[in-house]
């Protein structure tokens, strides 16, 4: 079985017409629920991506089983259309225009065999859809199509399918940020197969060091150095991505506390990392490791949490050792002020590399723009924001969308410089 093939354990995207859905496709839980129908996934296993699937309903409930199709049916092209009126004037929306019943309707569903038939009976049975124009009789197909479409395509994840779906659902899990907002962010940064990247993220479910491991490939030796600000970091776009085994080298993740305590310690040994652990335990319990402090826990539990604390503090050291050395960038995606951490982490740069700074507030990188025009440390920092409208593109009917984003956030870029001679 190759890469291109489903596999249970990989991470799916179900799209049926423009609705898409983000599922994790394992052998426990091969169902999903899309609307009111629940889709049994487990014929799936094996085929192709981006194969073509029916919707074959069962009886007694509406849990439908899937069927690999190799022609899927379009009904406007499967709906041969006689003729069609100039206009709608004389056409009055009163409910009575469709002969069939409510009930007779429903029946539909158990008597037709394909979604295509369904349609016909109901354009055989409308008073109305012969006067109706063109463009009238159109929508009126491909309204009915939405409603009974019976095919469901499995999509391969990418980085934009996976953003789409995010930004569908909630902008505000991705700060307001725009896909367009994004590939900005990684041009500017300058990220490729080489070299070693900082990224501060938070808010935004991991979409950005996806995008980052993203453009540095399947070759090369970059390494991206992930900081965020809570006790676990967010993968979720990570993990969705399917990235092979080898990329888990490729990037660090770290909390930004916990990672500086480390850095700037004269001594970052095991065993004084360890002592400082036992007088601080409490405090760096709640930012960094999960403890128990209300009893004793049991052996068993204590191995357990003794490996946690141990992987962490390998990240940390891990991530020190990059940073040491200098990052080619900075970027900065934060719900947060960004000004103290930009002062944090601007010393890991390298003279001459860019940073980037993203919020969804102008108002804020206006504060950080002026606080850091008078630093001597960067230069060049310019504020931009981006326009996007989007067109329907129809023969006769191309127009701006009626319904769009207005606001994509703004960036802060710009190049930091030599400092006290180095």
């Amino acid at each position: 079985m190759c890469e291109e093939n489903i596999k249970f354990g990989d991470y799916i995207i179900i799209q049926r017409q423009k609705y898409s859905k983000l599922y994790k496709f394992t052998e426990k839980t091969a169902s999903v629920t899309l609307g009111k129908q629940k889709i049994d996934l487990s014929t799936i296993e094996g085929h192709p991506y981006y194969a073509t699937f029916r919707m074959v309903p069962q009886s007694g409930d509406k849990t439908f089983k899937l069927e690999h199709c190799i022609n899927p049916q379009d009904i406007k092209e499967a709906i041969a259309i006689d003729k069609s009126g100039k206009d709608n004037r004389d056409i009055f929306d009163d409910g009575r225009s469709q002969g069939l019943t409510e009930e007779e309707i429903k029946n539909l569903r158990d008597t037709c065999e394909t979604s295509t038939e369904i349609v016909e009976h109901l354009v055989d049975n409308s008073k109305t859809f012969a006067s109706k124009t063109e463009y009238a009789q159109e929508k009126y197909l491909r309204r009915k199509e939405k409603k009974y479409y019976e095919y469901v395509q499995i999509r391969k994840p990418t980085l934009r399918l996976i953003f789409d779906i995010y930004f569908r659902k909630d902008p505000e899990k991705l700060l307001n940020m725009r896909m367009d907002t994004l590939s900005q962010i990684i041009s500017y940064s300058g990220v490729c197969s080489s070299g070693k990247y900082l990224v501060y993220e938070s808010g935004t479910n991991g979409i950005c060091l996806a995008a980052f491991l993203n453009a540095t490939g399947d070759c090369g030796d970059a390494h991206v150095v992930s900081v965020h600000p809570g006790n676990f970091p967010n993968k979720q776009a990570v993990m969705a991505m399917n990235f092979p085994p080898s990329y888990e080298e490729k990037f660090t993740t770290v909390n930004l506390y916990s990672v500086l305590r480390h850095y700037y310690q004269k001594d970052p040994a095991a065993k004084e990392i360890a002592a400082e652990q036992d007088t601080t335990a409490d405090d760096e319990g709640k930012e960094m490791a999960p403890t128990n402090n209300v009893e004793e826990p049991l052996p068993k539990k204590r191995k357990v949490e003794a490996e946690e604390k141990k992987q962490w503090q390998l990240d940390n050291a891990k991530a020190c050792s990059i940073i040491r050395n200098k990052v080619d960038s900075l970027t900065i995606v934060a719900k947060e002020h960004p000004t103290t951490i930009f002062r944090e982490l601007v010393h890991f740069v390298r003279p001459g590399r860019p940073f980037i700074i993203y919020s969804p507030y102008r108002e804020i990188l206006i504060e950080c723009f002026n606080d850091l025009k008078g630093t001597p440390s960067v230069l060049g920092l310019r504020i931009y924001s981006n326009v996007l409208r989007m067109y329907q593109v129809l023969t006769d009917r191309t127009h701006p969308d009626m319904m769009m984003s207005g606001n994509s956030g703004f960036l802060l870029c710009g190049y930091t410089i030599n400092r006290d001679g180095e």
